[in-house]
């Protein structure tokens, strides 16, 4: 009887959720039509039912959408004007920019918004955008929807005119002629309804919401034979109706409104532009918004650097808690490393260093007596070699460090203490190698300013062992040898 039940609870919701940016409007009082309820933040109130039922209803539903990119576009914005004197909003920036466009068509897109995605990447340099609608469909095609439905290989072949764009009336091209005779959006899709099927205004719209944008399955099926009738009797052959028809169903997996998709292109736009123009404002807007996207501050650290900014190191005299801009002496800005970057470390521990930084720390000590931190957050500041302005490795730093808070005076230390800190160490300690310093980065930020990796092993790396040797011992699949 149990194992019944739980059968009978498959595919139920495990918990309840609320959105984050969702609303309902209705014409008369909302507490007289839907059930309310306290939810947990203080003053918030949530609606019982469920966002699909209240679709169903025909409520009023409106979903607001938290986008991170948006954080970081105004946090790069604030940085232009910060150090630029240049106020952008989105609806200022220099339109149809064609270095942007540049930019894309070589899939160089780390970092910017919907189109950083290997898939995206993919697809840029055979796409070739070159103006903001191409970023529309852009943003659109390269979904499961679309895909499924067959129409990404078709509009690219009739882009690069290896295929004839047609179609098969004149009502049918006023529809699609801006997508080269594809459906990609569900307007579209609508639409072919209406003038191909003869279909209602209502009937369409509910051929809409079985598409079901944000479900994980739609019920578009149901309108099968009514739509292939109605093209039928428009005149339009089965066959052509049948493609129709598939495409249109696969949008159910996955499909955009052009609306939305117009929305998402213009922060492609503004994303790429900043990245384009401004490099290193754009990583450190980026960098302040994580975590968000396809990519770890490590990965954005390196684009940032192979686009020629500058990157520097968290400095226990010059960082705060965000990354930020810096002169870098060269009559241009420096990307400087925060303290957000070193793991177990708070924003509030970062605020106190530094407001009692002043004219600049002298010592690990002079951290601990002035900032007022914790002793193994000093550890923690050491390992992250933030005293290297200080003249102090990070062996020295981790050992005076170590000695602070101590019972009792470490040996080394045993005749210069004055009961509570210490003087600057005077034994020799062995220097860390590059690899080690490398491994200690990325064990206290994820990331390193120093070598790659691979880099200490290239030597071992003859042509011979960069070959596939076929199975893995233990292994249940082969590689393909070249």
């Amino acid at each position: 009887q149990t194992l019944e039940l739980i059968f009978e609870i498959q595919g139920f919701p495990r918990h309840l959720s609320q959105h984050v940016g969702g609303f309902i409007i209705t014409e008369g009082r909302l507490d007289e039509l839907v059930p309310i309820e306290n939810a947990t933040m203080e003053d918030r109130t949530v609606i019982c039912w469920d966002k699909d039922d209240i679709d169903s209803l025909g409520i009023l539903k409106v979903d607001v959408l938290a986008l991170g990119m948006l954080s970081c576009v105004r946090k790069a914005f604030d940085l232009i004007q910060q150090h630029h004197q240049i106020d952008y909003t989105l609806a200022t920036l220099p339109p149809e920019d064609p270095e942007v466009y540049d930019m894309l068509c070589k899939a160089d897109s780390l970092g910017v918004f919907q189109v950083e995605s290997r898939a995206q990447m993919n697809f840029l340099p055979r796409m070739k955008p070159r103006c903001f609608y191409d970023l529309v469909i852009e943003t659109a095609i390269i979904r499961p929807g679309p895909i499924q439905g067959d129409m990404v290989h078709p509009y690219l072949r009739r882009r690069n005119g290896e295929e004839e764009v047609s179609f098969p009336s004149d009502d049918l091209g006023k529809v699609l002629g801006k997508t080269l005779g594809v459906p990609l959006f569900q307007e579209q899709a609508m639409q072919i309804a209406i003038v191909g099927a003869g279909f209602t205004p209502e009937q369409a719209d509910r051929l809409r919401r079985s598409l079901a944008t944000f479900k994980k399955h739609g019920n578009v099926s149901e309108f099968r034979n009514l739509f292939l009738k109605g093209m039928a009797k428009n005149g339009y052959e089965p066959d052509f109706a049948e493609r129709c028809f598939s495409q249109i169903e696969g949008f159910g997996s996955y499909g955009f409104p052009e609306s939305h998709a117009a929305s998402f292109a213009l922060l492609v736009y503004a994303s790429s532009w900043l990245k384009c123009h401004h490099p290193s404002i754009f990583a450190c807007a980026l960098l302040n918004s994580q975590p968000m996207g396809f990519y770890a501050p490590a990965q954005i650290v390196r684009d940032a650097r192979e686009h020629g900014v500058t990157v520097r190191p968290p400095d226990i005299n010059a960082s705060t808690w965000d990354n930020i801009m810096e002169p870098d002496g060269q009559g241009g800005l420096a990307l400087r490393l925060g303290f957000r970057q070193i793991k177990s470390m708070r924003e509030e521990e970062a605020t106190w260093i530094a407001a009692a930084r002043g004219n600049g720390y002298l010592s690990v000590e002079d951290v601990w007596r002035r900032a007022g931190v914790e002793p193994r957050l000093l550890r923690v500041l050491a390992e992250a070699d933030v005293f290297a302005s200080l003249h102090l490795s990070r062996r020295d730093a981790l050992w005076a460090a170590a000695a602070i808070g101590a019972e009792k005076p470490l040996p080394l230390f045993a005749g210069d203490m004055d009961g509570e800190g210490i003087v600057e160490p005077a034994a020799h300690l062995p220097q860390m190698t590059e690899g080690e310093h490398v491994v200690e980065d990325f064990v206290a930020m994820r990331l390193t300013l120093r070598a790659h990796p691979i880099a200490f092993l290239r030597h071992k790396l003859t042509p011979d062992t960069q070959r596939s040797k076929g199975p893995l011992p233990g292994a249940a699949w082969t590689t393909r040898q070249d």
